[in-house]
């Protein structure tokens, strides 16, 4: 059954630390992404959509605000996203939307040393809360998650979560099976949701925030046994011994410790089939999301809400891999890091089959939103709205010269590194500046399109740096809050 109103359901699904070469619709042959890839072949898929961080919690503040990191004020994990911001969840809530939220929001701390039931919320619209960060103590350090909705659930199943080491390896673990696992659960939770609405006239919006493929690299055992038969195949990870030495500090200690721990996911102590055997576990991550996002999308076509649904699929931000010899996330730019899958489909409303290379930014996911619901822009948002490139009224490859990305200080785990970068990339190159340390980064994207060769310091390459710096002082400058300025009473 169709609502009866103009304005269409939403089904949001963002996941966590995925980076954009991880499905099938975008060239790898690995995966086992059908589901996904279907959705493309329905939908719009962006070739080059980027997060506004690399880390978490401000590029989760920035795309549901559609304001920058630095504008939201909510610039670091750990941080508390200021009362005073507006979500787009929010404003669709306040014009008739039923919202509601399984898995992850991450917009203020949620560490168990601080946190002990949910994350702090503000004014975010989630009618239905169905919160939980991680899947498992192990992924918090040891430390107990026990009252997380997910938690909660097993507990009442009479299970407790639990990650084995696969094999004796260090950096690989088998987890819940698929039945129990809490990707499974938030996809169950999004299903339970579509099929509550399906005979209300209210239009709803379900944010679907699973923790995978975040780190720890822990999927179902049956999952990760697909890959172990061609574990020999698996490409090693795209490093260039040396290739760091001219490329700021941080990413050298990094290289010896994801997160600036000494031996921390460190590159230079794994072995091949260590490699091999975590992007085997990252993918089986994925393999399992896609077998929930078809779940889901199978509860749209039962119930009659898919003609009436847009469905996005999205990540926070990427995972590196050990690509440039780094794991994890931090303190940098590559397009491991920022570069994530984004594919939308609305059944005859969004164009189908459409591959877009227009640069896109996950800060131009509201104000999109909003125009879908048929609702005006918010004035503080500084997002671009993608909706006339997805109904065919503007090109498809077209809408963006540039995207921009921030980290200020965004992982504080040592406290005498102090990284605040920026970045600007167009069609063919990438700037980063690291304020106040040099060398800063510049990429040709065409000639090295795996960011290897940094040119920063090239005489042949000063003027076009020049420009390039030139456009991301203008860009720094556009995320000054357009809200107007609330002058004081006496």
């Amino acid at each position: 059954m169709l609502n009866n109103t103009t304005k269409p359901n939403i089904l949001w699904i963002c996941t966590d630390q995925q980076r954009w070469d991880t499905l099938g619709c975008y060239g790898n042959p690995w995966v086992n992404t059908p589901n996904l890839d279907a959705l493309s072949k329905s939908g719009v898929r962006f070739n080059y959509a980027y997060s506004q961080s690399p880390v978490c919690t401000p590029s989760r503040a920035s795309f549901l605000t559609g304001r920058y990191p630095r504008t939201t004020r909510c610039r670091q994990n750990g941080q508390e996203i200021p009362s005073d911001e507006k979500l787009v969840t929010s404003i669709l809530a306040d014009n008739g939307y039923n919202c509601g939220l399984s898995g992850k929001l991450h917009l203020s701390p949620c560490h168990p040393s601080v946190c002990k039931t949910v994350e702090r919320r503000i004014n975010d619209g989630y009618a239905v809360f169905d919160w939980s960060h991680h899947h498992g103590a192990e992924k918090a350090g040891g430390l107990d998650w026990a009252d997380d909705a997910y938690s909660l659930w097993l507990r009442e199943k009479g299970l407790e979560d639990h990650h084995e080491p696969y094999a004796d390896s260090k950096y690989v673990y088998t987890s819940m099976p698929e039945e129990y696992h809490q990707t499974t659960w938030c996809a169950q939770k999004a299903i339970n949701f579509i099929e509550s609405n399906a005979e209300h006239d209210m239009p709803w919006l379900f944010s679907v925030n699973m923790f995978d493929p975040h780190h720890a690299f822990d999927p179902p055992k049956e999952y990760l046994e697909r890959y172990l038969n061609i574990l020999e195949d698996i490409p090693l990870p795209s490093y260039g011994e040396g290739e760091l030495e001219n490329k700021p500090y941080f990413q050298g200690i990094d290289h010896r410790g994801a997160y600036s721990k000494e031996g921390h996911f460190a590159y230079t102590d794994m072995s091949d089939e260590d490699h091999r055997l975590i992007r085997a576990a990252y993918w089986a991550m994925v393999d399992l999301i896609d077998k929930q996002v078809g779940r889901m999308v199978e509860a749209l076509e039962r119930t009659g809400q898919l003609e009436n649904t847009l469905i996005i699929f999205m990540s926070d931000h990427g995972e590196m891999l050990g690509d440039h010899g780094i794991y994890l996330k931090g303190a940098y730019f590559y397009e491991e890091a920022i570069h994530v899958p984004l594919l939308m489909s609305w059944k005859g409303k969004v164009r189908a089959g459409i591959e877009s290379n227009a640069l896109a930014e996950l800060v131009d996911i509201a104000p999109t939103i909003l125009d879908a619901a048929g609702l005006p822009p918010y004035p503080g948002m500084q997002g671009k709205s993608l909706w006339g490139l997805l109904t065919g009224e503007t090109e498809a490859d077209s809408h963006r010269k540039d995207v921009y990305c921030e980290c200020y200080n965004a992982m504080r785990h040592r406290e005498d590194i102090n990284a605040f970068l920026t970045m600007v990339r167009t069609e063919q190159y990438k700037l980063v500046c690291s304020h106040g340390k040099e060398p800063g980064e510049l990429y040709d994207l065409k000639e090295d399109p795996a960011e290897r060769c940094n040119l920063w310091d090239k005489a042949e390459y000063c003027e076009i740096k020049c420009k390039l710096l030139k456009l991301l002082c203008d860009r720094m400058a556009e995320t000054v809050d357009p809200l107007p300025v609330r002058k004081a009473v006496f």
